[in-house]
């Protein structure tokens, strides 16, 4: 479409002169007229009362109308969604029967919470293991060979995990199963799950479902009449939940670690639903091949892959662990739905479905007799190239390219959109000096409606924060839509109202809203060159959000230019937007499915309502890019802006009002609050070794922003009053933290009470004190104790860590400076002995270094205290509190 050369400026001008010396001249606000330039270059207007074209290209479109079918649109494109995540199963493949591996779930969560080192997780669980491979063992086909090896290992390491710290286990359970050909194999692909659980939790989900399901798998393989070309080794371990210990133990000490080529490892974020691979390679693509043919229920995204791998999502896996410490390639699955009762009692086998474990047996049995079958197996280090992109459709079938080629596809995108705006923008200077000055104030316009967007959620949600009503929409998420959701999309059609009325006068709608159209895809482009040059292989949904409007921009223009904006333009133009909004939903519903859940566990320094606001209003950008159009193409914005300031006006009181409750105790769909109590006693020495002080109390954490505010109209002794206060001499407060995350958790409280006397108290001494050659000193400690215990070091000032006998001989901060050590032992282990080596720099008449050991009761009769039991009862049914027993004990030397 030409445009004539007078600039914007000047048309304004001279429509303020009109207005000013013909008082005929009816003003524009409500686009009742439309503006357009003759083959003179001069502003003309067309009355919706002209005759022919004219008049259908010229009036505006009904607000109602169009708010309507936007409004329709999302909603069908929600419901799509919805139906495709409710459909786990799409067609039976010939795989496993669910029912057989719903008995394997039934009796391994009937043991009960399965910590390591307990007896329902070292001899129960296991035993229960052995019985049914020996089972299959004795159904299994003559073609294949079965042999069973448990393994206890002990070793040690550091993980960058929680901010850094070391881990050290003793004797610990690994049940390994090996599935090959009679005459043996020389190359093994690996499925791994883990049979422990949390404390306090039967652990369904997390992780004994998969473990259910390998064992059906592994019958299903032993039976079947196919021959391997490779083994399969299924890893059944027992030591995840102590940060990644049992696969760390079979991986570097396990003889059958030295055949595996490849690894499928089997998690969980949440409680079923659909198993997402959302983590492949490193940089071996044939691995996602494999899964792309094999897999018969697809779900699968590179996008979830660079998001884990960014660290926001304060978790990790095994796979890790066969990745860093093992060289070898896999794929991570995972079930991700309703996170809420992830890690707590709620976690129960009636709450997975049928068909969750149906598909996930279907999925993994086809991927491992895919890989055990393959050629690339044997020599899988020759199809390292580089990663993928990869992502399925709506559960039917998954896509997946070489990134190098994502790349391509890319800046050939690119390149479209360069020859596409080009064209407007090389037009000779009297055609195109209008369009390339409105297109330029069009895109600082959509930056500034984004950015006050953004600030005006940003300020919602600091007030609910300040006024302590964080978490408001836990329980129910539409309540965030209706508070930042609407806020964010009213700033957004308020700038651009501002915009149209005051600064594109005479502009005609048709013109504007193609002028806004090309701002969004240019945004979109600028994306897509930023994340493709950044090598992320997400990219491809900045592709997908610049290659299908631009089509459809090309299909509808002929006809947006003869009709305008009339009910066959928003109909092409929407089923145009149908691929890009339709799977941009999808994955925004993956977003919250994973983080809505985790903001209720994630400490109580980072504000969740700040995060979800930000995020919210990060989809509202995306989401409203190629309407924005719109809001110059209808007659008036005044009924969605008052209709949308309504909603947001009336949320945001309720919610100060204190009316929406985050938690709940609905058995079906329970949302609980969690809360970590632990009664311990503490003691502290000096240099000399006395007694400075000693207490004894239940020091409590809530594990979300809220702390306790809920709880205290229901435990009144739970208050500030009692907050706890930080021990600055001591490592991490002086606090027995199981695991680092003192930086994410900062408000706690002690509740005095009585001193604790374990049965299996934890002892801890100096073995020996010496000077090396090269002016260190090297102490050697003991410890005995229970199955769980963290040593805490502080070197003083003047005194640095230099070596120790821990991980790979270099000692490992923790955020904050101090060292942090995870200890862990199976059912029987012998004393603990390790050595830390002190470099001193100058005398230090208070000690080289501080040192503290805490002792975790997870299991037995020493988890439990009668003051702790009695104030477990007194918490209201919407929370979810662990308790256990600890003792922590300090010294300096």
């Amino acid at each position: 479409m030409e445009w004539g050369t007078e600039s914007a400026a000047v048309r304004r001008h001279r429509g303020g002169a009109e207005r000013r010396e013909g008082p005929a001249v009816e003003p524009y606000p409500e686009r009742e007229a439309w503006a357009d330039v003759d083959s003179s270059g001069r502003t003309r207007k067309r009355s919706p009362g002209g005759g022919g074209a004219g008049r259908g290209a010229g009036s505006a479109l009904s607000e109602v109308r169009a708010v309507l079918a936007l409004g329709l649109y999302l909603l069908a494109l929600r419901a799509l969604v919805q139906l495709s995540l409710q459909r786990l199963v799409l067609r039976r493949a010939a795989g496993l029967p669910g029912g057989s591996t719903w008995d394997y779930l039934e009796h391994i969560t009937s043991i009960g919470p399965r910590t390591t080192g307990s007896a329902e997780n070292e001899i129960l669980t296991v035993q229960y293991l052995l019985d049914q491979i020996k089972l299959i063992e004795v159904q299994s086909n003559s073609l294949h060979k079965i042999s069973v090896d448990i393994q206890r290992p002990t070793g040690s390491f550091s993980i960058d995990f929680l901010g850094g710290f070391t881990s050290y286990y003793d004797n610990i359970t690994n049940v390994v199963v090996k599935l090959e050909p009679q005459d043996g194999a020389q190359h093994a692909v690996l499925a791994n799950c883990h049979f422990d659980s949390v404390a306090n939790s039967p652990g369904a989900s997390d992780d004994a479902v998969s473990c259910a399901v390998m064992l059906e798998v592994l019958r299903g393989m032993s039976t079947s009449s196919e021959a391997l070309q490779h083994a399969v080794v299924f890893l059944f371990n027992g030591a995840e939940e102590n940060v990644l210990q049992a696969s760390h133990g079979f991986i570097t000490q396990h003889p059958w670690a030295s055949l595996i080529r490849a690894f499928i490892n089997l998690e969980a974020a949440g409680v079923g639903g659909k198993e997402l691979v959302f983590q492949t390679g490193p940089e071996n693509p044939w691995l996602v091949q494999a899964y792309v043919s094999a897999a018969k229920h697809p779900f699968a995204s590179v996008v979830a892959q660079e998001v884990f791998q960014s660290g926001i999502i304060p978790s990790d896996t095994d796979f890790r662990i066969y990745r860093d410490f093992g060289n070898i390639p896999g794929i991570d699955l995972a079930f991700i739905e309703n996170g809420y009762i992830y890690h707590t009692k709620y976690d129960t086998a009636d709450r997975i479905l049928i068909d969750s474990i149906q598909r996930a047996g279907d999925n993994i049995l086809a991927v491992l007799k895919h890989l055990a079958t393959s050629d690339m197996l044997a020599s899988s280090s020759e199809y390292q190239h580089g990663n993928m992109v990869f992502f399925d459709v709506f559960g039917l079938f998954v896509i997946a390219y070489p990134s190098r080629v994502g790349s391509i596809i890319n800046y050939m995108v690119v390149m479209a959109v360069v020859l596409y705006l080009g064209k407007k923008f090389l037009q000779p200077k009297h055609k195109t000096a209008n369009y390339t000055k409105d297109f330029l104030c069009g895109l600082g316009i959509t930056f500034i409606s984004w950015f006050t967007s953004l600030v005006t959620v940003l300020i919602i949600a600091v007030f609910i924060s300040l006024i302590g009503q964080s978490l408001s929409w836990y329980n129910h998420f539409y309540i965030a839509v209706c508070l930042y959701g609407t806020a964010a999309v009213a700033k957004i059609i308020f700038i651009h109202t501002l915009a149209k009325r005051f600064y594109y006068v005479n502009a005609s709608d048709q013109y504007l809203g193609e002028v806004f159209f090309d701002t969004s895809l240019f945004v979109h482009c600028g994306f897509l060159v930023a994340l493709t040059y950044q090598g992320f292989c997400s990219a491809f949904m900045s592709t997908v959000w610049v290659a299908f409007p631009l089509l459809t921009k090309l299909c509808v223009h002929k006809d947006f230019k003869k009709h305008g904006a009339q009910g066959r333009f928003i109909v092409l133009y929407l089923l145009g937007m149908f691929i890009p909004y339709l799977y941009g939903l999808y994955l925004i519903w993956a977003v919250f499915e994973m983080f809505i859940p985790i903001l209720g566990r994630s400490g109580s320094e980072i504000p969740p309502d700040i995060v979800l606001a930000s995020i919210l209003a990060a989809c509202t950008m995306i989401l409203s890019s190629y309407f924005i159009n719109f809001i110059y193409l209808v007659r008036s914005t005044k009924k969605t802006m008052l209709t949308l300031t309504l909603v947001c006006t009336i949320t945001f009181l309720l919610v100060c009002s204190g009316s929406f409750f985050p938690y709940s105790s609905n058995p079906a769909n329970p949302k609980p609050k969690r809360v970590f109590l632990q009664h311990m006693s503490r003691t502290f020495h000096n240099l000399e070794g006395s007694i400075v002080k000693r207490d004894s109390g239940i020091w409590i954490n809530g594990f979300d922003y809220t702390g306790m505010s809920h709880v205290t109209p229901h435990i009144p002794e739970i208050n500030d009053t009692i907050r706890a206060h930080c021990e600055e001499n001591a490592p991490l407060c002086g606090f027995p933290w199981y695991l680092p995350v003192h930086f994410l958790i900062r408000k706690n409280w002690y509740l005095p009470a009585p001193e604790i006397s374990p049965r299996n108290p934890a002892h801890f001494r100096l073995i020996s004190k010496e000077w090396t050659p090269w002016d260190s000193v090297k102490l050697t400690f003991e410890a005995t104790g229970p199955s769980h215990m963290s040593f805490y070091v502080r070197a003083h000032k003047g005194s640095t860590l230099s070596q120790w006998s821990l991980g790979n001989g270099t000692p490992v901060t923790s955020k904050g400076g101090d060292y942090f050590v995870f200890y862990s032992h199976g059912l029987q282990a012998s004393a603990w002995q390790f050595w830390i080596e002190v470099q001193v720099s100058e005398e230090q008449p208070e000690g080289m270094v501080t040192v503290a050991i805490a002792a975790h009761y997870l299991s037995g009769e020493d988890k439990r205290s009668s003051q702790l039991d009695a104030l477990k009862e007194k918490f209201p049914d919407w929370t979810f509190p662990s308790a256990w027993v600890c003792t922590y004990s300090l010294f300096v030397f």
